[in-house]
C-alpha cells in the first residue's frame, strides 16, 4: 500500500516547487536540512492524501517515514497523527513507540511541528514526561526540538510546568531553531497567563537569546516588550 502512497504523491509532484522547497528548508551542505529531497507536492494535497490512505498498516507507513523523500516522512506523519487521533490506547502506544524509536527521520521543523505535540504530547497528556528531559538532552536538534514542541499539548490545558522547565533547559541552547520553538512555546504561555510568561522572563530575559525573547514577548503590550528588549 505505500507504494500507492508514493505513486499518488509522485503523480501531485511539481519539479519547480520543489526547487523552491530545497531552498526553503535548507538543505544545502552545511545547513540544517543538508541532503534532503523534495519532490515538490503542496502540503494541502499531502494531508488529503494522508486521508485517503489513513488505514494503511504501521508497516508501510515506517516505509515512508524511512524514504529519503521529505513529502513520504511527512504524509507518514500526518498519516500517523490521523491513526492516533482514532485509535484506542493500545494503538497510541504503539504509535508513540514507533515515534520515538524513529525520531531520525523526523528531522526537519515542519516534520516536528506537524507531530510531536499531536502524538507525543498528546500521549502524555495524563503519564509521566521524563521522555521529553532525555529529548532536550540529545545531541540531535531535531529531538531537542520534539521535546519543546511537544508541550503545546500541555498548554492548551492550562498546564505550564514541563513547557517552562524545558524552555529552561534549553535556554542556552546554540541553535535558532530551539529559540524559535522555545520562544513560540513562551509566547502561547503568554497568550494564556502573562504572568507565568513575565515570571520566566524576569529570570532569563537579559541572557536568552534574542530570537527567543522575540517570540516570546511578541503578544505583550507594548511598554512590556520594550522593557525586555532594552538591555
Amino acid at each position: 500500500m505505500q507504494m500507492q502512497v508514493k505513486a499518488e504523491l509522485e503523480r501531485l509532484s511539481d519539479p519547480e516547487h520543489a526547487t523552491k522547497l530545497q531552498r526553503f528548508f535548507k538543505t544545502g551542505k552545511g545547513e540544517y536540512g543538508e541532503g534532503d529531497v523534495f519532490i515538490g507536492v503542496r502540503v494541502p494535497d499531502q494531508r488529503r492524501t494522508a486521508k485517503k490512505y489513513r488505514n494503511i498498516s504501521l508497516t508501510d507507513i515506517l516505509e515512508l517515514l524511512r524514504s529519503e523523500i521529505h513529502e513520504h516522512r511527512l504524509t507518514a506523519l500526518f498519516i500517523l497523527t490521523e491513526q492516533f487521533n482514532k485509535g484506542d490506547e493500545e494503538a497510541r502506544h504503539q504509535i508513540v513507540d514507533l515515534y520515538l524509536g524513529n525520531t531520525a527521520y523526523v528531522n526537519n521543523w515542519d516534520l516536528v511541528d506537524s507531530s510531536a505535540h499531536k502524538i507525543l504530547g498528546a500521549w502524555l497528556v495524563d503519564k509521566p514526561r521524563a521522555v521529553l528531559y532525555d529529548l532536550a538532552r540529545s545531541e540531535s536538534l531535531w529531538e531537542r526540538r520534539i521535546s519543546i514542541i511537544s508541550t503545546f499539548a500541555f498548554i492548551h490545558r492550562g498546564d505550564f510546568k514541563d513547557a517552562i522547565a524545558l524552555a529552561r533547559a534549553l535556554v542556552d541552547d546554540g541553535h535558532d531553531l530551539i529559540h524559535k520553538a522555545s520562544g513560540w512555546v513562551l509566547r502561547e504561555i503568554g497568550k494564556k497567563d502573562q504572568s507565568v510568561l513575565e515570571e520566566f522572563l524576569l529570570e532569563h530575559y537579559q541572557t536568552m537569546p534574542r530570537t527567543m525573547l522575540r517570540y516570546a514577548i511578541e503578544r505583550l503590550p507594548d511598554e512590556r516588550r520594550r522593557f525586555y528588549m532594552r538591555k
